[in-house]
């Protein structure tokens, strides 16, 4: 009986862990750049019951235990907005930013101009070029961003164009190593490398990746996470109940004959 409890109560606490998964994905669906989560789960065997007169296969106990959460890296939906500074990344890559803790990548190309005449992000990061930060003129005008990130204004005249930079674009061989640091930027640990991106892999200006998070996907695993935590709550009630009238069936002290 304590064995039902146990395990009913590891799934409840790994169902617990998936819907606070479900719910940050739902409370980002209009992120731009933001990637999915997704929970990962396995059966933990306990090498013998809590009642030593189980014999054979009754004496493992089946545990469901909490491995870890993995990123979904699949491109989200692309949006035009028209905006020359609003760009997307076809293919494999992430825009490489300065932030305030060191250098992040992110696939969110909602980029601005600031008052110091740099481009930066919506959260107001540098965005790095390969040469280093990206910084504009007061009189620059006609912003225009090639396929493979070179930057390139008209000057003060309007006669002439001339570039400020080429977007510092890179990949990793092993996405799933990246660690998210914000909604939409990750960091790479010590050990992983940066590489420069895929030849193939273009930068298209005037548009902007959305969330790859699927909505109608995302609602329909809550509705079934909140209904598998109330199946296995009625379920341990069931237990507790049937616990305590055991107890006091047991307690009760055996009728006198004549």
């Amino acid at each position: 009986m304590e064995n039902a409890l146990l395990i009913g109560l590891s799934r409840q606490m790994a169902l617990g862990r998936e819907l606070d998964i479900v719910a940050n994905n739902i409370a980002n669906i209009d992120t731009t750049g933001f990637k999915a989560d997704n929970a990962a789960f396995s059966q933990y065997l306990m090498p013998g019951a809590s009642d030593t007169q189980f014999t054979g296969k009754d004496r493992r106990v089946s545990f469901v235990e909490d491995r870890a959460s993995w990123i979904d890296f699949s491109p989200g939906a692309v949006q035009r907005t028209g905006n020359p500074l609003d760009v997307a990344i076809d293919g494999k890559g992430y825009f490489t930013v300065q932030t305030s803790r060191g250098q992040r990548y992110t696939r969110n190309g909602s980029f601005a101009i600031n008052p110091s005449g740099q481009l930066v992000t919506s959260d107001g990061d540098q965005v790095l070029g390969t040469g280093g930060p990206i910084t504009f003129q007061v009189t620059d005008s006609h912003v225009t961003i090639s396929p493979t990130g070179i930057i390139t204004v008209r000057d003060g005249t309007g006669a002439t164009s001339a570039q400020r930079g080429q977007l510092q674009i890179v990949s990793f061989d092993k996405p799933q190593t990246l660690q998210k640091d914000g909604s939409s930027t990750f960091m790479a640990p010590p050990s992983v490398t940066a590489n420069p991106a895929p030849a193939e892999t273009r930068v298209v200006q005037g548009v902007l990746e959305k969330s790859n998070v699927h909505p109608i996907a995302e609602m329909a695993r809550m509705i079934q996470i909140t209904r598998s935590y109330s199946d296995i709550a009625a379920l341990l009630q069931q237990e507790g109940d049937l616990k305590r009238s055991s107890l006091q069936q047991l307690a009760q002290a055996p009728s006198s004959t004549s």
